[in-house]
């Protein structure tokens, strides 16, 4: 489905599902250069299990129009305005890498519209090395190749899949590329700069999930402890033999986390 928000076209798959006002709603919020097709694995089971599911693709990304939010702050605002535009008054959030920072912002600053915050493969800061950063710039493929080299565990790499006939970094990788010029660079650099994590995640009052994965090179779990600290009521699941993209290597584990938590 497509909603404008302030005249800008904004793309949301809905897992299949008509909207149903009785029922809770799950927003997915995607990371830099990624799109809604992250989220397939997860957004058609919740669809199809009792929530409303829009996992978005976020401004300047995938099917929706407008620019990439020049902050955090910036593109969560830009979430809000989707959900008052929708009607959605309020959703559990399940976001990934920019997306946990976009979904964290949220929580804090509106922390009436979120029910649970879920945060896949987040860190704070989430720092951006500079030679990573100005191959980004340049729209370099060395940067694409690096960010999907980086972001699977080993056993991705070597052909391991939940979902037979998934070439996981092939797909990860083809997304990046398709994602348009300084995509992925305004994305690394709007996380990179972030600022406000930690006054966020003590604003927080809402039930939160941190999903890691265990041999993440990109948010490395460590990365994410004083976050986790930070937020009272907070639970973590770590997943063994996974890296940056949790919800496509350990779709299962993922799937079962969140339905856990909720």
């Amino acid at each position: 489905m497509k909603i404008n928000v302030n005249e800008i076209p904004v793309f949301a798959a809905t897992g299949g599902q008509a909207y149903d006002a009785e029922k809770p709603t799950m927003i997915f919020l995607h990371g830099a250069a990624m799109d809604h097709t992250a989220w397939a694995l997860q957004s058609r089971y919740f669809a199809h299990h009792g929530y409303n599911v829009f996992a978005l693709d976020l401004p300047g990304h995938g099917k929706s129009g407008g620019d990439i939010p020049a902050s955090i702050d910036d593109l969560a605002d830009a979430v809000v305005a989707f959900m008052n535009c929708a009607k959605i008054d309020q959703a559990v959030l399940v976001g990934h890498s920019m997306g946990a920072l976009t979904a964290l912002s949220i929580a804090a600053r509106h922390s009436n519209r979120v029910s649970h915050l879920i945060m896949i493969g987040v860190a704070f800061p989430m720092v951006v090395g500079e030679f990573f950063l100005n191959k980004a710039k340049e729209n370099s493929p060395d940067a694409f190749q690096m960010m999907i080299d980086w972001s699977h565990a080993r056993p991705s790499h070597i052909g391991a899949s939940e979902v037979p006939g998934l070439w996981m970094i092939g797909n990860a990788l083809k997304t990046v590329e398709n994602s348009g010029d300084d995509t992925l660079y305004k994305g690394l650099s709007i996380c990179n700069g972030y600022e406000g994590g930690f006054d966020a995640a003590s604003s927080v009052v809402c039930p939160a999930l941190f999903i890691l994965g265990e041999n993440d090179m990109m948010t490395m779990p460590r990365a994410a402890q004083k976050l986790i600290k930070t937020i009272e009521n907070s639970e973590t699941v770590l997943l063994k033999d996974c890296g940056h993209m949790q919800m496509i290597e350990k779709a299962d584990e993922v799937r079962a986390a969140i339905r856990a938590f909720l």
